[in-house]
């Protein structure tokens, strides 16, 4: 019996994947709520992890998948696969493929079984998450250019970055002078914050803004 625990704070999505799996002898649906802390409260011993990467309580995907790493249980995107930015953070964090809810009652079957067993779950998303944009040269941002280039294409300007990061306005003018450099030489030009913004989201350092905003 391979037991399986659902994170998502969606009654439909927990309604529907209760019922798919009630007809299969080898699939258990143990554990369902809205939010990681909770399923890691319960104590629950379970086979498979399926997440929601976009939850009501704000949280990180990348966070979340980083938390539930501790039950030793594989972790299993299942998502409507509408935010590139949280399928990629959370690839990077370590699940172990990307599932859509509008998949068939048989796939989803059959990907809970593999993701269950040790196996990655192949997919487009999941793919495209881990890639990137193949059309996008890399531009080899330093860990700690990155969090600059986050924190000021977000809207921060220098004097807070610098207050977030402990470093000296002067120091995070640099870090941003390099980023600038970097993106030129690699042929896509960032002038101006705009377009600090738009490099941002594009490698994913930033998520994609919400339809209608």
């Amino acid at each position: 019996m391979i037991r399986v625990a659902l994170v998502d704070d969606h009654e439909t999505v927990l309604l529907g994947l209760r019922a798919m799996l009630a007809d299969v002898p080898d699939l258990e649906l143990v554990w369902s709520g809205a939010t990681v802390p909770e399923f890691l409260a319960a104590g629950v011993d379970v086979d498979l992890v399926l997440l929601d990467l976009r939850l009501s309580d704000g949280s990180s995907p990348e966070l979340n998948v980083h938390a539930l790493h501790e039950t030793g249980a594989p972790i299993l995107a299942f998502t409507s696969a509408e935010n590139p930015y949280h399928i990629r953070r959370a690839a990077q964090a370590g699940i172990c493929g990307v599932l859509r809810k509008s998949e068939a009652a048989s796939d989803i079957v059959a990907s809970i079984r593999a993701a269950a067993s040790g196996e990655t779950v192949p997919g487009l998303d999941w793919a495209a998450a881990i890639d990137g944009d193949p059309d996008l040269p890399a531009v080899g941002l330093s860990d700690r250019q990155r969090e600059v280039l986050s924190l000021y294409a977000s809207g921060e300007d220098a004097g807070t970055v610098a207050a977030m990061l402990h470093l000296s306005p002067q120091t995070v003018q640099d870090y941003v002078a390099r980023i600038r450099t970097k993106y030129a030489e690699s042929g896509r030009p960032a002038r101006s914050k705009m377009d600090l913004y738009k490099r941002a989201v594009e490698d994913g350092y930033l998520p994609m803004p919400e339809a209608g905003r």
